[in-house]
C-alpha cells in the first residue's frame, strides 16, 4: 500500500470487538484511480504470498472499497467517505496497533 501512497493508514485489533475478522486496516486514497491502484497492489502482493480475497465490495467510484481476506479486512476510502462514515468512532473500542499518517 505504501508504493501506491495510501495515506492515513490505521490497523485496528478487532479480536475483542467482533467475530468477523481479527484485524481491520483502514486507509485513504486521494482519487478513484489511487483507490483502485491501492486495491490492485494489495491483492497482487497477497496473491504472491498465497492469499486470495474471500470477497470484495464497493468500487473506486463509490469512494469505498472493502477487501475481505478472512482474518484481515481492508477498507480503502476516499477522504470524504472516511470522514462521512467515521468507522474509527464506530470501532473506538478496538486498540490501534499501527497508525501512519
Amino acid at each position: 500500500m505504501d508504493n501506491k501512497k495510501a495515506s492515513n493508514v490505521m490497523l485496528l485489533d478487532m479480536r475483542d470487538v467482533t467475530l468477523l475478522a481479527d484485524y481491520y486496516i483502514l486507509c485513504d486514497g486521494s482519487s478513484r484511480r489511487q483507490i483502485n491502484a491501492i486495491a490492485d497492489e494489495l491483492i497482487e502482493e497477497l496473491k504472491k504470498a498465497g492469499t486470495q480475497p474471500a470477497r470484495m465490495e464497493g468500487t473506486p467510484e463509490s469512494g469505498w472499497m472493502l477487501i475481505d481476506f478472512g482474518s484481515v479486512v481492508v477498507h480503502i476510502f476516499s477522504p470524504e467517505k472516511r470522514d462521512y462514515y467515521q468507522l474509527e468512532e464506530l470501532w473506538q473500542a478496538a486498540p490501534i496497533v499501527v497508525r501512519m499518517l
